[in-house]
């Protein structure tokens, strides 16, 4: 660019703009270019990723189908003192909002309403219909006529959870607790707590898998950065050629294998190692979902490590045999904290996959090897809880943004490598 310069003024362009100001619109331009070339990606990252997590927390504290439905109701109910039944006002203004809303609105606010207390559902289809054959008050003793479960005042009670538009009822029974009648938290009854052992399950089975699969790809990792080039790639495709078979097959053909009369135990039944009577029950439980978890998620922790180690020069450990380590004192002092960043990638890696797997406890771990990937599932399908399994969802997440943090703190999220 050819440039002229005033003895008192600053230094201008051909085009007689100071050269400041063109760089400064040279530089715009290339924002705004570079912007609209990465605008494609962020539009899919905020339409696939960030709308969904922000539906999923909104719907984790949303209570507003049962409050649209019965607006009237809740504002007289508040004015109840929650002794005995409530007074007639609230039962009149109950039976007009029940009798003069679309069934489906109904049907949605009593699916919420069955949460808090079971029975609400069928009480408020059977009513509908009764409803219409009533003409004049009083109510109370009307509704009651049609069903005694009118005259419980425990349905009653199981109204004041879901007065507000907002609950963090769905958090607490994910933890196995819920309001009373006084909106006090207290644990569910004994037969509805199964989320905490779930939780601890989940644990459990996601640390095992973590364990058992950096066990066994640490070794195979080392070998594939340290064998010579033809025997690494032909180490390397039986690792990967797991991702080139179907989830569902491999989950399938792992049931062939472990169940009673499948091909490992008739195997040790053929060796002598255990009698026909006494085979092994590998299947429906937590050790089958843990065998076939850690063989899927095997290559997810190999691959970090092996990008780790194939950057450690072997040098290293040649020099510290060359000054008198023995072998293993060598490779525990020098090889070891060099592979940190694989270990604890690749273990971060296959941990959260693990902690939200779904497939392969439905397919092998029966009644003892569910998960809670499951139970969101179950109730998706099932009961149409949203709100209970967003809240599930929500703690997940909360749990492994946790997991990155600590992981950002000890390791450094810069130093990660995922192959």
């Amino acid at each position: 660019m050819n440039q002229s310069q005033t003895s008192t003024g600053p230094i201008l362009t051909t085009d007689g703009i100071p050269l400041k100001v063109s760089l400064k619109k040279a530089e715009r331009i290339n924002k705004i270019r570079a912007f609209l070339l990465v605008l494609p990606l962020l539009a899919f990252i905020l339409i696939t990723f960030l709308v969904p997590i922000g539906d999923m927390l909104a719907r984790s504290v949303d209570d507003r189908q049962i409050n649209t439905v019965f607006p009237k109701t809740f504002e007289v109910y508040k004015k109840w003192d929650r002794q005995g039944l409530p007074s007639e006002e609230v039962y009149k203004t109950m039976f007009f909002e029940l009798k003069n809303s679309e069934g489906y609105a109904v049907g949605k606010a009593s699916t919420r309403m069955n949460y808090s207390k079971s029975g609400w559902k069928s009480l408020l289809k059977k009513s509908k219909r009764k409803f219409k054959k009533i003409e004049e008050g009083p109510f109370k003793e009307k509704m009651i006529a049609t069903d005694k479960k009118w005259a419980d005042p425990e349905y009653w009670l199981a109204l004041g959870q879901m007065v507000d538009p907002t609950t963090m009822g769905y958090y607490l029974n994910a933890v196995d607790l819920k309001y009373d009648s006084s909106k006090n938290i207290v644990q569910q009854k004994e037969n509805r707590r199964i989320y905490n052992k779930t939780w601890i399950k989940t644990f459990k089975v996601s640390l095992l898998v973590t364990l058992f699969c950096l066990l066994l790809g640490y070794p195979i990792s080392y070998l594939l950065a340290t064998l010579p080039m033809k025997y690494s790639n032909l180490l390397m495709i039986c690792v990967l050629l797991p991702f080139w078979t179907s989830l569902l097959v491999r989950t399938v053909a792992w049931m062939v294998m472990l169940q009673q009369k499948g091909v490992l135990n008739n195997l040790l039944v053929m060796s002598n190692l255990i009698a026909d009577e006494n085979r092994f029950q590998l299947m429906y439980n937590q050790t089958a979902v843990v065998i076939v978890m850690t063989q899927i998620l095997l290559p997810f922790m190999v691959l970090p490590l092996y990008s780790v180690m194939k950057t450690i020069s072997p040098t290293y450990m040649r020099a510290a045999l060359n000054l008198g380590a023995s072998p293993m004192h060598a490779f525990y002092k020098i090889y070891m904290p060099n592979s940190v960043p694989g270990v604890s990638a690749g273990c971060l890696l296959v941990f959260i996959i693990a902690i939200g797997y779904y497939i392969t406890p439905e397919l092998v771990g029966g009644k003892d090897g569910q998960m809670v990937g499951n139970w969101i599932a179950y109730h998706l399908k099932t009961t149409l809880n949203w709100g209970l399994c967003a809240s599930l969802g929500a703690i997940l997440l909360a749990m492994m943004t946790v997991l990155y943090w600590a992981y950002n703190k000890i390791v450094g999220i810069e130093n990660i490598k995922l192959g």
